[in-house]
């Protein structure tokens, strides 16, 4: 019985007779390929594969020139390119275009997915994710089928704007404030949380700067111990009142260091440098974003910004705010626009810092024009002093974004401004509805 576990093809079974007996000699070690294949059928299945192998390249034949193209991009290094390197690159070549895509698409996080493939999904921290930019970021990034985390303090954010998202399993909200260390495991952070109006940043100074400093280097820290790529939103505040304008991302700033608004303007500076200084040392993937002026739905109603300042009071129909004379420019982009910057930046292979606002320059009289157009023709101006270090103006060159991003803002002021203002009807006249009850019980 023992014999036949060790049974071995061409050999014949060996009886044990209790004798000795030598071992038979093994047969030569050269075999006949020929018996061998056709025993085996090997014939066959080799010719299916070829004839699998032709099919396929007849059918899709531009498969051989990407195997191709990939491996030539790993003989040459191309992650260490440069941009100029690779922009030569692409010129030389008719099919670059279609290489570089190739390599982005398998090499990068994040990129783009071919269609017809399903993108992985990712991962997303968003601090502040309950305010005004962060629900709208949020929005979109549940509807690309990301996870998102959304941890805020709830000083500005409200519930309300997120709440539509408590249902999905995807989902996850904390009330926590960035000041203190958090523990998580995310691929992506966006980094949003501080106060952004002039009402509530100089409301307490103090946290203002400290949510800019320490709860920034916070989320770097996370983001070095977890791998995470780091998008910043910084602000035009940092160019202070420009001496420059339009303003370019190569430009300095002119900032009071000492104003009422230096807590912001100033601890958004230092945000920045944390965020390179991280890059730097660290090896962090960052990105930086200045925002410009933005609007839209959710934005708090009466926190001192000039859109939501003129739309609440044109609903409540009290004479609108003009702080001087109203020459003073703004620059203003819709919500949508802004996100939608964001998300190409973090998916981009640059850290920026990026400009991403509108171009169109509007004075504050001209915007009181439109509210009046949009609202009621009726309402009033009033005019009273101007605050202390407001800048005179504000416009994005966003020649950057539009080259490296591929991204401009799409909808104008008198587009985006009734959406923004059929969202503040309702909240307005609830809250018009909740003051009477309150007076109707007393």
């Amino acid at each position: 019985m023992l014999s036949k576990l060790f049974h071995r093809r061409g050999e014949e079974d060996i009886v044990s007779t209790g004798f000795y007996q030598p071992k038979r000699s093994k047969t030569s070690g050269r075999m006949d390929f020929s018996g061998y294949f056709l025993r085996e059928q090997r014939p066959f299945f080799f010719l299916l594969g070829m004839l699998i192998a032709t099919t396929l390249l007849f059918l899709k034949p531009h498969l051989l020139h990407q195997r191709l193209s990939i491996a030539h991009l790993h003989a040459l290094d191309v992650s260490s390119f440069g941009h100029d390197q690779r922009m030569l690159l692409q010129k030389q070549s008719p099919r670059s275009t279609q290489t570089f895509n190739l390599y982005n698409q398998r090499f990068n996080a994040g990129a783009k997915i071919p269609l017809g493939l399903k993108r992985k999904a990712l991962r997303v921290l968003v601090t502040g994710g309950a305010g005004f930019v962060g629900s709208h970021l949020v929005d979109r990034l549940v509807e690309r089928g990301d996870s998102v985390i959304v941890v805020d303090n709830f000083f500005t954010g409200r519930k309300e704007n997120v709440m539509h998202h408590f249902s999905n399993p995807q989902f996850e909200l904390i009330r926590h404030d960035v000041v203190e260390p958090l523990l998580l495991e995310v691929d992506q952070i966006y980094h949003l949380a501080c106060p952004a109006s002039p009402v509530h940043y100089k409301h307490n100074p103090i946290k203002t700067i400290k949510t800019n400093v320490v709860g920034t280097l916070n989320m770097l820290g996370l983001a070095k111990r977890v791998g995470a790529r780091f998008l910043l939103s910084s602000t035009s505040e940092i160019y202070g009142d420009p001496l420059e304008h339009p303003q370019k991302e190569s430009y300095w700033g002119n900032v009071n260091p000492i104003g009422v608004r230096s807590c912001y303007d100033e601890g958004k500076r230092t945000a920045e440098t944390l965020t390179m200084d991280y890059h730097r040392g660290a090896g962090v993937e960052v990105r930086i974003a200045r925002i410009f002026n933005t609007y839209g739905p959710r934005m708090c109603i009466d926190d001192g910004r000039v859109v939501s300042n003129f739309v609440a009071q044109a609903l409540r129909k009290e004479p609108m705010t003009v702080y001087g004379d109203g020459k003073q420019t703004r620059s203003f982009q819709y919500v949508s626009d802004l996100v939608e910057g964001m998300m190409c930046l973090m998916e981009s292979d640059y850290i920026g810092p990026f400009n991403l606002g509108n171009p169109g320059e509007f004075t504050m009289l001209e915007l009181a024009k439109v509210v009046k157009e949009v609202i009621d023709h009726n309402a009033r101006i009033e005019f009273r002093k101007n605050t202390e270090d407001d800048p005179h103006k504000r416009k994005p060159d966003i020649s950057m974004a539009k080259s490296l991003l591929g991204w401009e803002p799409k909808v104008s002021l008198r587009e985006g401004l009734p959406m923004m203002v059929e969202d503040f009807r309702q909240r307005v006249s609830f809250g018009i509805r909740e003051v009477v009850k309150r007076e109707d019980s007393t």
